[in-house]
């Protein structure tokens, strides 16, 4: 399904050697072309649609958070800086995940009026989401780390991005990513711990 069309819209890059990168649909976006939306739609909806799924069983959320994403991608394309391989998905991800997450967070607030008892149980990291990583435990706990590390494990964590992913949206080695991610989970529990406040999910 093509989505986003429209008849007519600025010309937009695209290399003659084969069809236009991540970066140039997202320049062309910005700068006003709908059909360089549908392109990057049809490019990229697929797989998200599939990873979204995964995280959520509930097909109408998926759907909805699905389209949001791509109204998001419309609307903040400028904001998109290629890596290296001028890939997307990293960056793309990190905005379906919010989005997902906005829309648990709010089902959960919708049914708890009804009946607390009913409402869906939360892994612990949607409940860390849930109640905002700036409030209560968790955010004192996350003032506790380092900058860098705190940038590692919300995109791992928080954003859900593999390693690869988080490597490319954040501009750092894969395995300087791995060696964070560790450390920012054990430094998280330790804090966690002074505080007096229960760890965030199992072990590292």
């Amino acid at each position: 399904m093509r989505v986003f069309r429209a008849a007519a819209g600025p010309t937009r890059e695209v290399p003659a050697e084969g069809p236009a990168s991540d970066a140039a649909l997202l320049r062309a976006v910005a700068a006003g072309d709908a059909d360089a939306l549908a392109d990057f739609y049809d490019r990229h909806a697929g797989w998200l649609h599939v990873r979204l799924t995964r995280r959520c069983a509930d097909a109408e959320t998926v759907s909805e958070v699905l389209q949001d994403t791509f109204v998001a991608v419309w609307r903040t394309a400028g904001s998109f800086r290629a890596g290296a391989s001028g890939e997307a998905g990293g960056w793309l991800w990190t905005i379906a995940a919010r989005r997902l997450v906005d829309a648990q967070r709010a089902a959960v607030r919708a049914t708890r009026p009804r009946d607390t008892a009913m409402a869906p149980e939360l892994s612990a990291e949607e409940h860390v989401l849930a109640h905002g990583l700036e409030f209560g435990d968790m955010g004192a706990a996350l003032d506790r780390i380092s900058p860098e590390l705190r940038m590692v494990l919300r995109a791992t964590v928080i954003d859900g991005l593999t390693v690869r992913e988080a490597a490319l949206h954040l501009g750092i080695p894969e395995g300087t990513v791995k060696t964070r991610s560790m450390r920012a989970r054990r430094e998280l529990r330790a804090a966690l711990g002074a505080l007096g406040a229960r760890p965030l999910g199992g072990t590292a």
